[in-house]
């Protein structure tokens, strides 16, 4: 079993709250993880996507109550939305009775901010955690170019071959739209959600046009927003927004659109192997996007993200607003040579960030001049991590 680094962050989050919502698309390892932290509590698992474990709920004090000092799991919880408001009472008369933390960890397929509509009856009593994808910090003994090729899905990148894992990522992709989009839209189409996926994978990291995306679907323009909003909610596409300054420029405020794992951009693309990968259009944009769900996931809590670009080409990848106020400038390159552009000068004037950072595939690190650093993209995952 890989070690998760949200497994601490979840362990901490036991310990301050009743219940802690662990969210993340389906596959990433959030029932391994739960099983995980549930081996050192005597925990209790229920899987709700079970009639058998969902029937054990059919009166949730009447299970509970004799288990109330058992960590109880329950997956797949965002499938019985009305059980929320009887944790309340359930984590509240516990509360009474000197039961306070560490009660019910919730796993989920949805993000935090479509689970809190389901749970707002939990609020005081709930901690979220997002669980993203492997990172290039839990696999650090292999060469990162195998999960930029493969992806973060814990099975995809194991997989013994190439082949297999682009077999098990395009199984994935079916299973999300039979299920995953079913669910939570049962109106839409689930071929015309692929073709809008895969029309997003084409243009990865480009500023959103849904205009050219709703002629091409035959659906209006609020329709496709409305798709991708889902897209986000299942925490398989990323929306960066643009990074506003009130500096009277003209600035870009379309958001860019992002498959968030590289793994399943490629099957969407039908990449299997690297040297396919290497020779595709769209290996900037993907190694691009990589590079950012690396850094985001190691992140501080409270991290804005977002790009910068203004009418005049003035553009940086990434700017991060850490707590604190401090603002990073990060130029994502794959060459270890590659030299950052005119504009991403221009933006340094506008942004004036505490740092300016061009980050690369490989291990070099060096001071470039005009107060620029260079460094690989592990080393500036350690750095955010380590804050």
């Amino acid at each position: 079993m890989i070690d998760r680094i949200v497994h601490r962050t979840v362990e901490e989050a036991l310990a301050r709250q009743a219940a802690v919502a662990l969210v993340g698309p389906r596959q990433v390892g959030k029932t391994t993880l739960a099983l995980a932290v549930g081996r050192e509590r005597e925990a209790i698992y229920l899987d709700l996507e079970n009639g058998a474990d969902r029937a054990k709920l059919s009166d949730p004090r009447d299970f509970l109550r004799p288990n109330a000092n058992r960590l109880v799991i329950l997956d797949e919880v965002h499938r019985v939305p009305e059980l929320f408001a009887q944790l309340r009472g359930i984590i509240d008369e516990g509360r009474r009775e000197g039961l306070g933390k560490g009660r019910f960890l919730l796993l989920g397929s949805a993000s935090i901010d479509l689970l809190q509509q389901s749970s707002e009856s939990l609020a005081g009593r709930i901690a979220y955690v997002e669980m993203t994808t492997l990172g290039p910090l839990e696999v650090i003994s292999e060469p990162s170019d195998t999960l930029w090729l493969r992806g973060g899905f814990p099975d995809s990148f194991l997989a013994r071959t190439n082949k297999e894992s682009l077999a098990w990522r395009t199984d994935l992709i079916r299973t999300l739209l039979e299920r995953d989009v079913a669910m939570f839209a049962p109106r839409v189409p689930a071929e015309t959600m692929r073709r809008l996926w895969s029309m997003l994978a084409h243009g990865q990291s480009t500023m959103l046009n849904a205009s050219i995306i709703s002629r091409s679907l035959e659906v209006s323009s609020p329709t496709v927003q409305r798709y991708i909003d889902l897209l986000v909610d299942l925490l398989l596409v990323r929306r960066l927004q643009p990074y506003t300054l009130n500096i009277g420029k003209r600035l870009v405020r379309t958001p860019k659109v992002y498959i968030r794992d590289s793994g399943l951009l490629h099957a969407l693309l039908n990449i299997g192997e690297r040297d396919e990968l290497l020779g595709h259009p769209v290996v900037g944009a993907s190694w691009e996007g990589f590079v950012i769900e690396s850094l985001l996931s190691v992140a501080p809590e409270r991290t804005v993200a977002g790009f910068y670009r203004t009418s005049a080409g003035a553009e940086v990848d990434l700017v991060l607003e850490l707590p604190g106020g401090r603002r990073w400038a990060i130029e994502i390159k794959r060459s270890v040579t590659a030299k950052p552009s005119r504009g991403f000068y221009q933006s340094l004037d506008d942004l004036k960030p505490d740092r300016s950072i061009i980050v690369h595939s490989g291990t070099d690190a060096y001071a470039m001049g005009n107060g620029v650093e260079v460094m690989g993209f592990v080393e500036l995952s350690r750095e955010l991590k380590r804050m």
